[in-house]
């Protein structure tokens, strides 16, 4: 069984036993499930159902493995052909690790 989630503007297609990394976002002290209610689509073998634009009542349910984790760092270089000028700048993007364990269609 798989599905289609939209998270933070981002689709990802998860089965059961998947690890992702999705936008950081807060969380209580203690947390250690997240839900995702936003399921596109929800697929079984043959069949599948797609939503118009959810699928009525499904849900899939993750465990956070690690709540804050940070990705590679990504630089941006900007020069100026034949002047000493030149910028680097860089960003590092924060995420929060989950564990898909629950598909419910």
């Amino acid at each position: 069984m798989y599905a289609v989630i939209e998270d933070s503007g981002q689709q990802f297609r998860v089965s059961e036993g998947d690890v992702l990394n999705v936008d950081l976002r807060e969380l209580a002290e203690g947390t250690k499930e997240i839900a995702f209610d936003r399921v596109l689509l929800v697929g079984d073998g043959g069949s599948v159902k797609v939503g118009t634009p959810l699928v009525e009542g499904a849900k899939v349910v993750a465990d956070i493995i690690e709540p804050k984790v940070k990705g590679p760092k990504v630089f941006a270089v900007h020069f100026r052909r034949r002047k000493a000028s030149r910028k680097k700048t860089g960003h590092r993007q924060k995420y929060t690790r989950v564990k898909i364990t629950k598909i419910l269609a």
